[in-house]
């Protein structure tokens, strides 16, 4: 129950901020110009966020869509941490919290799915 509560919740995070990035909201636009990557950026970033979520909703590529979460949140909290700010536009943190939530979540469908990696990365070796 709690690893699909995890796909969920990461994937619905992602989905929903899809609609600021794709309709170049205020905040959107505000933090991809501050880290140099507006346009392309925010486009880019909701193009791999929307393929995370598809991927976190299928249990066969749940693995793969927690990995691509987990690469792009880290990425966001770092860009928080370093060059952003906890808080965006007076939004009290709530965007650096939701990338910690989905970091959390993602790193929990990794642990879930240890084995089949480990089987994966086995199979690549033999190669």
């Amino acid at each position: 129950m709690l690893y699909w509560a995890a796909r969920i919740v990461a994937g619905l995070i992602m989905l929903q901020t899809l609609y600021f990035k794709f309709t170049g909201a205020e905040e959107s636009v505000y933090i991809f110009t501050q880290a140099g990557m507006e346009p392309w950026g925010r486009i880019g970033v909701g193009v791999l966020e929307l393929i995370a979520a598809v991927l976190l909703m299928l249990n066969r590529t749940a693995w793969i869509g927690g990995a691509l979460a987990l690469g792009l949140m880290g990425g966001a909290i770092m860009m928080h941490l370093t060059m952003l700010g906890i808080s965006i536009m007076d939004d009290g943190g709530y965007l650096f919290f939701l990338a910690v939530v989905v970091t959390l979540c993602a790193v929990y469908v990794l642990i879930e799915n240890r084995e089949k990696i480990k089987s994966i990365v086995r199979s690549i070796r033999a190669y």
